[in-house]
């Protein structure tokens, strides 16, 4: 697999004629709500990014490596998946979509081709979280500047504490709303509102 990497770098640079891939990544969606991934927006250069994905499978095969069978071609950025642990699924069966729904049409950004890895998905992963990585190929220079892996763990954390943030917001909105209509609390009004300030100061406080 190595060896098939390193041969495909003549190729794909071939195809590229000294050209740049820019990757635009825009909304969401999911695979069996069990993984949350960042799509891929179609243009002039996915087509690009498709072609080198089966120069690329081609080369693999003539070294005798299925890479892919017949699976569709799917580039996407995994955000949020569930575990393989058994005993976590019996808990959490699905990714609920409510929790990602303000960014369904977000923008998240453009990214430059530049790097292209094969990784182990058995082999422990990197301490970055990253899959362990056997071999790279580069492709000319990086014009975009590459966000560290601290800061990509930060961003995928803050996506999930607003989300988590947001739904314990929403409940003790639901539970004070519960609390006021089953203690008789009388409902505030416009007039009540414009009552004398030291009545409003109260019901403020």
């Amino acid at each position: 697999a190595v060896g098939a990497l390193s041969d495909s770098k003549d190729f794909v640079e071939d195809l590229l004629k000294g050209k740049t891939v820019d990757l635009s990544f825009q909304g969401i969606d999911h695979f069996k709500n069990e993984v949350g991934f960042v799509k891929l927006a179609e243009n002039d250069h996915t087509a690009i990014l498709t072609k080198i994905a089966e120069t690329m499978k081609k080369i693999f095969q003539e070294k005798g490596i299925l890479a892919g069978d017949e699976r569709a071609f799917k580039p996407h950025l995994t955000f949020m998946k569930l575990s393989k642990s058994a005993q976590l699924r019996k808990q959490v069966k699905r990714i609920d979509s409510s929790l990602y729904e303000d960014f369904k049409s977000h923008y998240f950004g453009d990214e430059i081709l530049h790097r292209l890895d094969l990784c182990s998905m058995l082999k422990k992963k990197q301490p970055n979280g990253y899959y362990y990585c056997e071999s790279s190929i580069v492709f000319g220079e990086k014009h975009a500047a590459e966000p560290d892996d601290a800061e990509l763990v930060s961003l995928s954390k803050r996506l999930v504490e607003n989300a988590v943030l947001k739904a314990v917001q929403q409940y003790l909105e639901e539970t004070q709303n519960k609390t006021r209509q089953t203690d008789g609390s009388p409902v505030k009004t416009k007039e009540a509102e414009s009552g004398s300030k030291n009545e409003s100061d109260n019901d403020n406080s």
